[in-house]
């Protein structure tokens, strides 16, 4: 079971598409909130989450202060659910509603016309997405990444770190079980 792990949606169940997603652990999804509230402020925050599948790590956002947060996903069903799940979230907010939008389209096409500046953007490809399409991806985060922004990129520890356009640099790489996890800064 995917569930909210803090905020004022703590512990709310969220729907997950049966196939075709790989759902962020809650184990993962702990450690990398953690880390991001000791490191940026997320109350208030404007946070792009891509390859959203259920939409957890945007929602966990939202649950603890993010005020605007989008998902990306390209798959019909998993946008689907992740609206629900949206729904579920916003609900649960006792005082100001966060925004919370899911666009039903590819990250690249998303990228591709893309404006505005987002606070943090969380990146989960799929696995078996090609290191060349990931540099790809990550050049156009480089193009909505707030001046102070940060980027998490969640991988297989069997995939390399990430080929990085010259606007950004890894910061530093967690490790856990088979998921590795890359912070990356504007350089």
């Amino acid at each position: 079971m995917t569930r909210i792990i803090a905020g004022y949606a703590g512990s709310l169940a969220l729907e997950v598409p049966r196939a075709g997603t790989r759902p962020t652990s809650d184990r993962v999804r702990e450690a990398i909130f953690s880390a991001l509230e000791a490191r940026l402020e997320l109350h208030g925050a404007r946070v792009l989450d891509l390859y959203a599948g259920s939409g957890a790590l945007g929602l966990e956002a939202a649950s603890r202060g993010a005020a605007e947060v989008l998902l990306v996903e390209r798959d019909a069903k998993a946008a689907a659910i992740a609206r629900r799940n949206a729904a579920l979230v916003r609900r649960a907010a006792r005082e100001s509603r966060p925004r919370i939008e899911v666009v039903s389209q590819s990250v690249g096409a998303w990228l591709a016309a893309a404006g505005g500046e987002w606070d943090l953007v969380l990146a989960d490809p799929p696995y078996d997405l090609g290191e060349d399409e990931l540099e790809g991806v990550l050049e156009g985060i480089e193009g909505v990444l707030a001046p102070d922004g940060e980027v998490v990129v969640e991988r297989s520890t069997r995939s390399p770190a990430p080929s990085l356009p010259p606007g950004l640099l890894l910061d530093r790489t967690k490790r856990y079980g088979e998921t590795a996890v890359h912070w990356l800064v504007r350089s």
